[in-house]
Order: structure tokens, then sequence, then C-alpha cells
């Protein structure tokens, strides 16, 4: 079924500059309507994936949470073109804990969680509250976060390899491939493990965006399949819209 075309303004069909308060209220109208066509189709995507009625209440109430973020971000987008993100914002510095919003859910055995937000905050917090679940975290990050209330050896620090043109990895980091093989090693012992990823902008620079999709994609189906949990934090501005579009329809909840 497709969506019905916009109705033509007053300006262009009287094919004169309409008045002010007229081409107000025909901006307003018209991001109005795509605001709703957005929210519905989102609706139902979510109901397409089978998703529970509970399961649909709380994404839509973490969606709610974050409309002020998301049109913050689409009035950037139309004032300038977005920019290739410097290595000063792709390596984030972990940031102070804070607590995460009220609706964000439990850590569910299998679920993957994505936290958009331009450090890792509510990311951390979450991992620290729910951590304490699973035998072990694996954090695959280019600078190892603090967990409050996780003792650092519950903590594994996998380190994604910044190869320089023609060599290799430097000892003790790891490609795309290698931290997948880690992952499903750790994944498939006993207890369980929590993945956590705060390198999704420097993974997409350094192996191209295709590579950490097919990454994140393994993740949450091994995850999914194991009964361990996988949760990460990227800085929206930091994609493409359309990449950011891409990387959340890997993961069960965003926020």
């Amino acid at each position: 079924m497709t969506e019905p075309a916009p109705e033509p303004s007053s300006a262009s069909s009287a094919g004169d500059a309409a008045p002010p308060d007229e081409q107000y209220a025909d901006a307003y109208s018209e991001g109005y309507g795509e605001g709703l066509r957005e929210a519905f189709r989102e609706v139902l995507s979510h109901v397409g994936r089978g998703h529970t009625v509970g399961e649909i209440r709380v994404l839509v109430e973490s969606r709610l949470a974050r409309i002020r973020e998301d049109v913050s971000g689409k009035r950037r987008n139309l004032l300038g073109p977005p920019r290739r993100p410097a290595w000063g914002a792709l390596l984030r510095p972990p940031a102070t804990n804070r607590p995460e919003p009220e609706t964000m859910p439990r850590l569910a055995r299998g679920g993957s969680y994505l936290f958009r937000e331009d450090r890792p905050r509510h990311a951390l917090a979450f991992v620290g509250r729910s951590g304490g679940e699973y035998a072990r975290i694996l954090c695959v990050t280019t600078n190892p976060p603090e967990f409050a209330g996780v003792p650092r050896s519950r903590v594994e620090v996998l380190r994604l390899a910044l190869p320089s043109p023609g060599l290799g990895a430097s000892e003790g980091e790891l490609d795309p491939s290698g931290l997948g093989g880690r992952i499903k090693e750790a994944t498939e012992a006993l207890g369980g493990v929590l993945v956590y990823l705060d390198a999704v902008e420097v993974m997409s620079t350094e192996y191209s965006l295709d590579t950490t999709l097919k990454f994140v994609n393994f993740v949450t189906a091994q995850v999914a399949r194991t009964g361990s949990a996988f949760v990460a934090s990227v800085d929206p501005g930091t994609l493409e819209e359309r990449d950011l579009r891409r990387l959340q329809r890997s993961f069960n909840i965003v926020s």
C-alpha cells in the first residue's frame, strides 16, 4: 500500500507567493504529516518483526523519550551538510555515568540494545546495572570504559585494531573477524556474556560500514542464540542518516 501524495500548497496552486501566515501553515502541515508517516511506519515495522504488545509499548516509550534529540538532529542536517567526523569525535572518551532514562527496559537475555548518544553514558549505566547477571562482560572498544558496580576482574577488554597502511594490527588488537571468533567462544560458554561495543564509528571508518554491519548482525544473532546480551553505544552525528537507520535495524531496542 502506497502513501497518499501530499496535497499541493495554496502557494503552488495559485502560482503566486502566499502570505507569511499561509507559508508557515503549509510548512507546519507538511512537517506534521511527515512526522505522522514516520511514526506509523516505525510502529508497523515493530509489528512486522513479531514484537509483543508489551515490547512495542517499551519501544514507543523509548522513542518518545528521544524526540527532542531527533528533532535537533534533523534541524542540524537542514542547516548544513553532514561532515565526516574528526578522530576526536570517533575516539569517544567514556563520560561519567548518569542514570539511564526511566523508560529503559531491563536487560533481557538474548536482547540487543543500541544507545544513540554523543558520549557513552546511558549505555555504561545500563551495563553497570545489569552486568551482574552474566558471567563476564566483553568490551569491544578503543578506549576501555569503567562500569560502575562491576569489578574489573569480570570485564575482558577486546581492543579494536587500527591498522596502519601496509601494516597489520598491533599485538593484542583484533580485527572484526578476530573479534567475532572471541565473541563466539565466550557466548557459547556456560553462563553467557554481555557484549558491550562503543567502537562503531571507528570500525566503520577503518573497515567500512558494510563490514561493521556484518559484525553487528553476527553479534546480535549470536547473543540471541546463546542467551547472552549485546549493548552498543553510537554517536548519531558521526553517521549519515541512511547508515544510522541501517545500523538501528540490527537491534531489538533503540534508545
